[in-house]
């Protein structure tokens, strides 16, 4: 199964990523993310055989107890690109407020995972809920300018919960359902 672990939005957080994601629809070979599940990806790791899962869970609950951290509040705000404004792969939606815990999770998890055999990230930590992949470089221009212009804040969640999710691939694009959850303190 192909798993991440993630921090979801809430349901009531969908419409305001939508809208914030029509204001890019005029940006040729934007692919956008499916705005009733947008998440934070905490961390990526790929296919995992079921046999891993209940060791990949032990360390995901231990991560949480590693990095201390209690439910905190999120601000959900700013724009920003991957790699780069000159070469677009990724249009994000940041983070405002909460980061410092988020980057604690973060480095739980990448140690615990990393000691069950799962590749290190190659880049440093960016807290961020993706809201389209660039295909092409048609609408680069558009995306600039908004991403410069703009600084929208979408709203305020409190975490309570990582999540380990899985991804199934479909036609109509990945479709998510959570797998185990890891309470916070």
């Amino acid at each position: 199964m192909r798993l991440f672990v993630s921090v979801d939005l809430p349901d009531d957080f969908a419409e305001p990523v939508a809208d914030l994601q029509a204001a890019f629809e005029d940006a040729s070979g934007l692919t956008f993310t499916d705005p009733e599940q947008a998440h934070l990806t905490m961390k990526f790791l790929g296919d995992v055989t079921d046999d891993r899962v209940p060791d990949l869970e032990r360390e995901l609950e231990a991560a949480v107890d590693d990095a201390g951290v209690d439910p905190f509040p999120v601000r959900y705000g700013g724009l920003g690109v991957f790699p780069d404004l000159e070469y677009i792969s990724v249009l994000w939606l940041g983070v405002e407020q909460g980061g410092d815990d988020l980057t604690r999770l973060y480095e739980a998890i990448e140690s615990r995972t990393t000691d069950l055999g799962f590749d290190p990230e190659d880049h440093d930590f960016t807290p961020h809920v993706t809201l389209a992949r660039m295909d092409h470089a048609g609408g680069k221009e558009l995306v600039q300018d908004l991403v410069t212009e703009r600084d929208p804040t979408i709203g305020e969640t409190r975490v309570e919960e990582l999540r380990l999710t899985e991804s199934t691939l479909t036609e109509d694009g990945p479709v998510y359902s959570t797998v185990a959850s890891f309470p916070l303190a």
